[in-house]
C-alpha cells in the first residue's frame, strides 16, 4: 500500500469542488434559448381527467406551449416500464397497469402530471400552470394495502384485478410445514415497516434539448445510470434511437435509489423539446420531490420462526404484502421478492424457510428502491423476530443468535442465495466488547435510579451487494445485465484516463478509483482522472446502485488496468532489452528486477504513441477496455448494537451509544467507509424513530414537506463507535463487498430492540416516537398491573 494507495484515508479529490461551490449540477447548466417547464398535477388521488382547458395559459406572457398528457400519448410515446418480470407462484405475469408520461384519462396519485408549460421563465412557467383549467370526476381511492386488498375496494388498473400484481413465493413450503410440526417452540411475530420519503439533497432534474439538424438529443440529468437512462428511454419510450441520444449525469447531489429510475419528468422535457423545438428545462421542487420522487419501503408482514428444545431455528415462514403505489416503477418488482425475501436467512443457519409476498397497487406515489432495497426491511423483519424470540425463550439475546449463525462456508440458503465466506461471531464479539455487555445491567440499575429507562437492542445483519452474475440475473427476471465497465487511457505523457460505467453521486468514486490505479502503477492519484455520466464519452455501463460500485466497477478497473499493464511491461522490456518477466512496476517507474535499470511510466506512455521502438507487431497505443460480470453477489455483514434511555414521563427515546461493527472485506479508503456507515446509520435511524410518508383519507400526502416529515438532526444521532473485521471475497479481484447500504440496513431494528427492551412492550412499530413509546409504556404498565 502506497500513501495514497489501496488502503489509505485518502480525502475524497472531489470535495473541494463541492464545498467551494464549483459543483456542476443540472439546473447550473444553461443553454441558448433555453425555455423552462412547469408541470400541472393532480391535487386527487383518483380521478377520471374530464377536459383540460389550457387556452387562458397560453395567451399569457411568456409563454412558449402547453401540453397535455393526450398530446404525448398521440405521438406514440410509450408508457414507463418496470423491468424486472416476476411471476406469481401460479407461473403467471405480473399485473402491470400502463403508466403513461402525463395521464391522459385517469390519475392514480396525488401529484400525477396530467399537462406541462414551457415558458421563457420558471416563474412564468409556474403563473400559467396556475391558469391551466382541468376538470376532474373524483374516483374513489385506497391510500393503504388494507383498504386496497378489501372486497369493493376501488379498482385502480383493469390490467391488475383486486389491485394484486402478483402473489410470489419463494422456498419449500412442505418443509416449513414440517419443521413447526416438530418445533418445541414457535414465534410469531408481525410488524410494519413504514413509508419513507428519500429526500436526497440535490431534487431531481433534466436538461433536454433537440438539435433539429441532426435529429439528435441530448438530456442532463440527475440520474445514477445514465446508460440504462439512454437504453430505456429509446427502446421502449421511442423518444429516439439510441444512436441519437446522448444522456448526461453531471455532479449528482445524492440519489439513494431515487435517481435509479426513469421518470415522466425526464420524457417529457425530451418530447417538449422537439414540440417546441427549444431546449427545455425542468427543476423540481421539494414539494414536487415528495409528491413525486419514488418512495420506499411500506410493508405489512406476518412471520413465524420454529425453534427445538434447544433453541435452533427449524424453519421460518413470512407472509408479506408490500405496497407498490399507484404504479410499477422500473425496479420495483425485484425489491419485494429477490432483493427482500432472498436475505431472510440472514446470519442463521435455518433449514427451511418459505415466504409469500403479495404485490398491491394503492392510490399513492410508486415505491421503488430506497437505500438497501429490500435488504433493511428483510434485516428489520428478521432481527426484530429473533430479539422476540429470546424474550419469549428467555434465553440471552446475543446467544441466541450465535447459537444459530452461520459457522461453515460457503453457505447455500434456502432461499437462492449462497453465502462466500464470513465470520459473523467475531463481530458480535468484537460489538459486544465496544458496547461493553458485561457492564449494562449496572448502567440500566443506574438509569432506573434516575427515573429513567435503558434498553439495549441488537441487529445482526447481512445484504446481498454487487448483483450479480447476469445470467442469474436474468433467469430471476431482471431486463438487463448487471456487469460493469472500464477503460484506462495511459496517455502520451503518463497521466491516466479512467473511464467507468459506474456514477458517482456522493461515494467517492474520483478518489477511490483513482487509489486503485496509484496502487498499481505507485504514482500519486493526482495523475488520475476518473470520467464518467456520460454517454458519448463512456462506453455502455451498469451505474451505481445496491452498493455495487467498489466490487463491479472496480473490479472492471481491476481487469482493464491487467491489460494495460502487461503491455506496458512488453514495451518497458523492448526499451530496456530485458526480459518481460523481469520487469517490476514501482513508484511509478518500470524496473528490471536484480538491476538498476529502470523506466519511467510517461516515457513507456510515450514510446506506445510515437511507435519508433515497439516490438515487432505491437500496435501503438496505450489503452485498454474491460467488462466484469462477478460470479456471485457479495455479502457484506455485522453486528450492531444500540443501548437507548427512554424518558418515563414523555417516551423520548435518547442514543447513549451505537456500535457498527461491519464486514466489508479490504477497504480501499477506510475514511470514507467510514462515511458511508454514518449516512446509512443516520438514515436507519431515522426510519426508526422519526421518518413516514403519511396519506389522510382522501389520499393527500400530509408529510409532503420538511414541516410535517421529520428528517434526523444532528442532536438525534450519537457519536458513532465504528469498527471493523475482514473476510476478503473470494469472488472479485479485490476482495471487496460494498459498503453503501449496511447502516441503513442494520440500523433500525437494533433501534426498535433497544427501545422495546427498554420499556418491556415489544408492541411498537416505527417510527418510535415519544407518542408511541409513551403509548406502549402505558400499555405495558397496564399488563403488569393486571
Amino acid at each position: 500500500m502506497g500513501v495514497e494507495g489501496i488502503g489509505a484515508s485518502v480525502v475524497r479529490k472531489e470535495d473541494r469542488r463541492f464545498i467551494t461551490g464549483r459543483g456542476r449540477y443540472v439546473d447550473d447548466i444553461k443553454v441558448m434559448g433555453m425555455t423552462h417547464a412547469y408541470f400541472v398535477r393532480s391535487p386527487h388521488a383518483h380521478a377520471k381527467v374530464i377536459s383540460i382547458d389550457v387556452e387562458a395559459a397560453k395567451a399569457m406572457p411568456g409563454v412558449v406551449d402547453v401540453l397535455t398528457g393526450q398530446q404525448i400519448v398521440d405521438d406514440k410515446v410509450g408508457n414507463l416500464i418496470c423491468g424486472w418480470a416476476v411471476h406469481s407462484k401460479d407461473g403467471s405475469a405480473m399485473k402491470m397497469g400502463a403508466w403513461p408520461a402525463m395521464a391522459p384519462e385517469t390519475v392514480r396519485f396525488v401529484g400525477q402530471a396530467v399537462a406541462v408549460v414551457i415558458a421563457e421563465s420558471r416563474n412564468l412557467a409556474r403563473d400559467a400552470a396556475e391558469a391551466v383549467v382541468v376538470h376532474y370526476e373524483e374516483l374513489p381511492s385506497a391510500h393503504h394495502i388494507a383498504m386496497a386488498i378489501a372486497p369493493g375496494a376501488p379498482q385502480l388498473h383493469p390490467e391488475a384485478p383486486g389491485n394484486i400484481v402478483y402473489d410470489w413465493s419463494i422456498g419449500e413450503e412442505k418443509a416449513v410445514d414440517e419443521a413447526f410440526a416438530k418445533a418445541a417452540n414457535v414465534v410469531t411475530f408481525e410488524l410494519v415497516n413504514n413509508r419513507l420519503v428519500p429526500n436526497a439533497m440535490e431534487p431531481r432534474a433534466a436538461l433536454a434539448e433537440y438539435n433539429e439538424a441532426e435529429e439528435h438529443f441530448t438530456l442532463h440529468t440527475t440520474s445514477q445510470n445514465p446508460h440504462v437512462a439512454r437504453l430505456v428511454l429509446s427502446a421502449f419510450y421511442n423518444i429516439a434511437p439510441e444512436h441519437k441520444l446522448r444522456v448526461v449525469a453531471p455532479d449528482v447531489g445524492g440519489g439513494f435509489g431515487s435517481k435509479i429510475f426513469i421518470y415522466p419528468e425526464e420524457m417529457v422535457a425530451l418530447w417538449a423539446s422537439k414540440k417546441v423545438r427549444r431546449p427545455v428545462k425542468w427543476t423540481g421542487d421539494r414539494n414536487e420531490a415528495f409528491l413525486t420522487d419514488a418512495h420506499g419501503r411500506d410493508h405489512i408482514s406476518k412471520a413465524e420462526m420454529a425453534f427445538d428444545a434447544d433453541n435452533k431455528i427449524l424453519g421460518l415462514r413470512v407472509k408479506t404484502h408490500a405496497n407498490f403505489g399507484a404504479y410499477m416503477s422500473l425496479f420495483s418488482s425485484s425489491v419485494p421478492t429477490y432483493l427482500y425475501a432472498t436475505l431472510l436467512s440472514g446470519q442463521y443457519n435455518i433449514p427451511a424457510i418459505y415466504a409469500e409476498v403479495i404485490g398491491v397497487y394503492t392510490n399513492t406515489t410508486p415505491v421503488d428502491a430506497y437505500r438497501g432495497a429490500g435488504r433493511p426491511e428483510a434485516c428489520y423483519l428478521l432481527e426484530r423476530l429473533m430479539e422476540t424470540a429470546a424474550r419469549q425463550l428467555k434465553v440471552d439475546p446475543a446467544e441466541l443468535r450465535r447459537k444459530n449463525f452461520i459457522t461453515s462456508f460457503p453457505h447455500q440458503t434456502p432461499v437462492i442465495m449462497a453465502y462466500d465466506i464470513g465470520d459473523f461471531g467475531a463481530s458480535l464479539d468484537a460489538a459486544l466488547k465496544a458496547i461493553d455487555y458485561a457492564g449494562f445491567p449496572a448502567r440500566r440499575e443506574k438509569a432506573k435510579s434516575e427515573g429513567k429507562l435503558r434498553g439495549l437492542g441488537f441487529s445482526c445483519y447481512i445484504e446481498a451487494c454487487g448483483i450479480a452474475p447476469s445470467k442469474a440475473v436474468g433467469s430471476l427476471g431482471s431486463g438487463v445485465g448487471l456487469w460493469e465497465s472500464a477503460e484506462v487511457r495511459v496517455n502520451p505523457v503518463g497521466t491516466i484516463e479512467i473511464l467507468t460505467g459506474s456514477h458517482s453521486h456522493g461515494q467517492g468514486h474520483e478518489t477511490t478509483f483513482a487509489q486503485l490505479v496509484a496502487d498499481r502503477l505507485g504514482i500519486p492519484i493526482s495523475q488520475v482522472s476518473i470520467v464518467h455520466g456520460d454517454t458519448d464519452k463512456v462506453q455502455f455501463g451498469m451505474g451505481t446502485y445496491g452498493s455495487r460500485s467498489a466490487a463491479v466497477g472496480m473490479s472492471a478497473i481491476f481487469k482493464a488496468m491487467e491489460k494495460v499493464e502487461k503491455k506496458a511491461k512488453k514495451i518497458a522490456a523492448h526499451q530496456l532489452e530485458a526480459s518481460e518477466d523481469d520487469i517490476v512496476i514501482e513508484n511509478g517507474e518500470f524496473k528490471v528486477t536484480g538491476t538498476d535499470k529502470s523506466i519511467a511510466l510517461p516515457m513507456v506512455a510515450l514510446a506506445a504513441y510515437t511507435a519508433h521502438n515497439l516490438p515487432d507487431g505491437m500496435e501503438p497505443g496505450l489503452k485498454e477496455g474491460a467488462f466484469y460480470d462477478p460470479t456471485n453477489f457479495t455479502f457484506p455483514a455485522g453486528s450492531y448494537i444500540c443501548e437507548i434511555e427512554v424518558d418515563k414521563g414523555t417516551g423520548k427515546s435518547t442514543i447513549i451509544k451505537f456500535v457498527a461493527v461491519d464486514d466489508f472485506g479490504r477497504l480501499i479508503n477506510p475514511m470514507i467507509v467510514d462515511g458511508q456507515v454514518h449516512g446509512g446509520l443516520a438514515q436507519g435511524i431515522g426510519q426508526a424513530i422519526l421518518e413516514q410518508a403519511i396519506y389522510d383519507d382522501t389520499g393527500q400526502l400530509i408529510t409532503a414537506s420538511f414541516m410535517d416529515y421529520a428528517m434526523p438532526r444532528a442532536d438525534d444521532v450519537p457519536s458513532f463507535d465504528i469498527s471493523h473485521t475482514t473476510t476478503l471475497c473470494p469472488g472479485n479481484p479485490l476482495g471487496v463487498k460494498g459498503c453503501g447500504e449496511a447502516g441503513a440496513i442494520g440500523a433500525s431494528a437494533a433501534v426498535i430492540n433497544a427501545i422495546t427492551d427498554a420499556i418491556g412492550n415489544n408492541k411498537l412499530d416505527m417510527p418510535a416516537t415519544p407518542d408511541r413509546v409513551w403509548h406502549a409504556m402505558q400499555a405495558s404498565l397496564q399488563q403488569a398491573a393486571e
